[in-house]
């Protein structure tokens, strides 16, 4: 994946991209603790440096959910979202909402050519959720009252 991306085989490199792999959505600091595992003596600025360049290169992706530092997934190219717990900050991916990238039909353009859509949806997850979460959004209960 590296070669294919013009990047240089190294350690680190191979080292963080199979953290990312391994702990989708992780943050900069819980990648730093995989690494460090492995390679102990890998700077925080090398795993930076690392992670920067597999983002520029498409090999991961990263997400910054509002209120939240950075987070790195190697699920990339098909424009999937997520879903995060207001209470405990967990994060999920969701498929793409309708249809074909990028998922949603935009009011206006502004002379844009889109080709991708992120959206975040955020809720409480099953563990934090005071009542039972339903399982679909077709729920014909969860829709009763509407």
């Amino acid at each position: 994946m590296l070669r294919e991306a013009a990047l240089r085989v190294t350690r680190p490199r191979v080292a963080v991209l199979s953290a990312v792999h391994d702990h989708p959505h992780a943050d900069t600091d819980s990648i730093i603790g995989t690494v460090r595992g492995e390679l102990p003596k890998v700077s925080r600025q090398a795993v930076y440096d690392v992670l920067h360049a597999l983002s520029r290169t498409g090999l991961v992706r990263s997400i910054q959910p509002m209120g939240s530092v950075a987070r790195y997934e190697a699920r990339i190219g098909d424009n999937h979202h997520h879903i995060v717990c207001r209470s405990c900050g967990v994060i999920t991916d969701v498929d793409c909402v309708v249809g074909a990238a990028p998922c949603l039909a935009e009011s206006d353009t502004n002379g844009f050519t889109i080709d991708e859509a992120e959206v975040i949806f955020w809720g409480m997850c099953a563990a934090c959720s005071p009542s039972p979460v339903p399982t679909t959004p077709n729920d014909p209960e969860r829709n009763a009252g509407d």
